[in-house]
């Protein structure tokens, strides 16, 4: 298969990349901006012709959708922007695999919950109550691609990291390595997820839509994916940020920053957060036999390869 992976320069893209090298599939990392080290090849998802032009010139069977507007707390007062990549692109892609007769794997996220007081993790027919800009548009994005008639799959996912990027964890890593004291919220649960754990499930839903397509047969292309809908995944546990960052500092060996728990209210921000939007994931595990780590194993595994930064 021929695949095009969009926004390959961040920590998703980064770890398709990876996979990429030991898969018998032809991938087109894209994105708008250039990495150092890296073959990218420079697409703007939000010009129709050239994404078009592109999956045509290539005869792209799949588009990954790791592009979008991540910046939650900006996303309040840049809308027009947020909702152009995070909500239109996503509509314009599926317009151009349907053409196509291809699949959209599209990444989303937790934010598109947070509204109500949930208390059990979250399943994949649960009322979508976004509390911000960024959510919103993500889950309008879901609408646009749901309702388009095209073969697609969603991924949910919540609190990534990777060794590529700017992340929680690194993030945390410089501030308990640099700082005696630092408050940290207790109140805000969920999953981390490491990019790469990810990226291993997205590899294998690929691997599953070949092994239909191929006995469908050329002439019957257009069929309807029967795995297709959307599916939550993040690495399994529950914690908060306050818990994160101990196990973080633990692993690192910073013994002498003394982390406190606090309130989200004592960080203002401009957009509420979700209290509580721990994944389900009993449908990705059960539907395409994926295995996932518990997130401590994870960031152990991760922190490993950052252990030249600590």
């Amino acid at each position: 298969m021929k695949i095009l992976v969009t926004g390959a320069n961040g920590q998703l893209g980064n770890e398709m990349r990876l996979r990429a090298r030991k898969s018998s599939n032809k991938f087109f990392f894209t994105d708008v901006t250039e990495q150092d080290g890296v073959e990218t090849i420079k697409l703007d998802i939000t010009d129709i012709d050239a994404v078009r032009s592109m999956v045509k010139e290539n005869g792209i069977d799949v588009i990954v959708n790791c592009a979008a507007y991540t910046n939650v707390d900006k996303a309040e007062s840049d809308e027009a922007l947020c909702h152009k990549l995070n909500a239109e692109a996503p509509k314009l892609l599926t317009q151009v695999m349907k053409e196509a007769k291809g699949l959209l794997i599209h990444i989303s996220t937790d934010y598109v919950f947070g509204g109500d007081p949930y208390n059990t993790p979250c399943k994949e027919d649960q009322k979508g109550t976004p509390t911000g800009v960024y959510g919103k548009t993500k889950l309008e994005g879901e609408e646009n691609i749901i309702s388009s008639g095209v073969n697609y799959v969603i991924i949910r996912t919540a609190w990534l990291y990777s060794e590529f990027g700017k992340n929680f964890v690194k993030t945390m890593l410089n501030l308990t390595a640099t700082k005696t004291s630092l408050k940290v919220v207790f109140d805000q649960c969920g999953t981390p997820t490491h990019a790469g754990d990810l990226a291993d499930a997205i590899i294998r839903i690929l691997l599953d839509y070949k092994i239909e397509t191929a006995e469908w047969g050329a002439s019957t292309r257009a069929r309807k994916y029967s795995k297709g809908g959307i599916y939550h995944f993040s690495n399994e546990g529950v914690c908060s940020w306050y818990d994160f960052t101990v196990k973080i500092a633990e692993i690192a060996g910073h013994k002498d920053c003394d982390i406190l728990p606090c309130h989200s209210n004592e960080f203002p921000s401009p957009v509420k957060r979700p209290a509580y939007s721990v994944l389900d994931k009993t449908k990705i595990k059960e539907t395409f036999d994926v295995r996932i780590p518990h997130w401590t194993v994870s960031l152990k595994k991760c922190m490993k390869k950052l252990k030249t930064t600590f």
